[in-house]
């Protein structure tokens, strides 16, 4: 819930700090600002005919994270602790702390960035009451109006989605709101005591988008009950529903959760680094074929993360969605040394300079899979601005 310090502000009215719910052109301007939705780069081994930059990297938003530990939770999902995960123990923030917190991000903005977003996580927003609902989109609503926030997102879970939760914010200036899925299997999902089924998240983005919401969807790889084949299928069946983005987490122990009890008791096993990479690589496939963002893979690293007493075990890596990239970079390369009738001893391999990390891989460790796999003297990555974001060439000479 929110403090009650927000209970002592003088009245205020708070139509002064609404905006009028978006018509699909308003939507269309919001999204030409913000982030580019729609990645048209094909996946190709073969050396471009022209220049392309890396689409990743352009218009990315620039968020003012406000977490909510838990906030309008019914419940602890299996998975789940907020704390440990966002190193805040609070569920409530007051009028103060929300203003200096907001102000204080905003002197790290580039004067250039845009949109910027005053972005509510950690909680399940539209669980909470509605009147600290309300309160918290105004409080957020005055820095659109100063004109120097674009617009709110916030997350929340599937079965929060109805048109009354939706009214109580259409007036407030919310242009994105994600949605925690974790799994499109009913099996699955009771397993994680999550609480909802399938048709709440079908049924939430079809509410969202009718009201011409931009949507991101949160899944999980490797819960209790999961399995590769139901992984793949719920990303089938995201991708039917068509979000804006998704986010992949690995499902990793936290201290304090009820999964933990679970993986000391042996009744839950986590997937290894290996297995999660694999799977989250062909989501993110999956995702691009079908010009769905994937805007993060992974946890957020943090220092309380980077300790051992809070990540029990599980696939976490500060770097996971680097290992992703690393993964799919090998693969082009070796599918595209097998096209070829005859390898020599050294191989040249080009791509664009941003992707030099990714080729080479962890510690040079997809370089080192190369030369093993093909017996490869040499293995030189040479940067070339001509290639785009998934595209190389590799030259080997007998």
């Amino acid at each position: 819930m929110v403090s009650k310090k927000f209970n002592s502000l003088e009245n205020r009215d708070l139509k002064s700090r609404c905006h009028q719910p978006k018509t699909n052109g308003q939507k269309q301007e919001t999204r030409n600002k913000g982030p580019n939705t729609r990645n048209q780069t094909p996946e190709t081994n073969n050396r471009p005919l022209r220049r392309s930059p890396q689409p990743e990297t352009r218009n990315r938003p620039f968020i003012i994270p406000i977490f909510l530990p838990h906030a309008g939770c019914p419940h602890q999902c299996i998975f789940c602790n907020q704390i440990s995960i966002t190193g805040i123990k609070k569920r409530t923030i007051s009028t103060e702390k929300l203003h200096s917190h907001i102000e204080e991000f905003l002197k790290y903005k580039a004067k250039q960035r845009k949109p910027v977003q005053i972005a509510f996580f950690g909680g399940n927003f539209l669980g909470m009451n509605a009147d600290d609902i309300a309160l918290l989109l105004a409080e957020a609503a005055g820095f659109v109006e100063q004109g120097v926030v674009d617009s709110i997102r916030f997350s929340t879970r599937p079965d929060t989605i109805d048109r009354k939760s939706l009214d109580l914010i259409k007036n407030f200036p919310v242009s994105t709101v994600e949605l925690g899925v974790q799994s499109m299997d009913n099996e699955v999902l009771a397993l994680a005591k999550r609480g909802h089924t399938r048709a709440d998240t079908q049924k939430a983005v079809y509410l969202l988008k009718d009201r011409n919401y931009e949507i991101g969807l949160q899944i999980m790889v490797g819960l209790p009950g999961d399995n590769q084949a139901k992984t793949f299928n719920t990303g089938h069946r995201i991708t039917n529903l068509a979000p804006d983005f998704v986010r992949i987490y690995p499902t990793v122990v936290l201290a304090g959760s009820p999964l933990a009890r679970w993986y000391q008791t042996g009744k839950y096993v986590p997937l290894s680094l290996q297995e999660c990479v694999h799977q989250v690589k062909h989501l993110y496939v999956l995702f691009k074929q079908n010009t769905i963002r994937v805007i993060r893979m992974g946890l957020q690293a943090s220092q309380d993360l980077a300790e051992g007493s809070t990540v029990l075990a599980g696939p976490y890596h500060p770097a996971f969605g680097h290992l992703v990239h690393c993964a799919l970079f090998l693969d082009r390369a070796v599918s595209a040394l097998k096209s070829k009738a005859v390898l020599g001893n050294h191989v040249i391999i080009r791509v664009h300079p941003n992707n030099i990390s990714k080729m080479r891989g962890l510690k040079n460790g997809n370089i080192s899979k190369l030369k093993q796999q093909f017996q490869f003297k040499s293995v030189n990555i040479i940067p070339d601005s001509a290639f785009g974001e998934n595209e190389l060439s590799v030259i080997a000479p007998a």
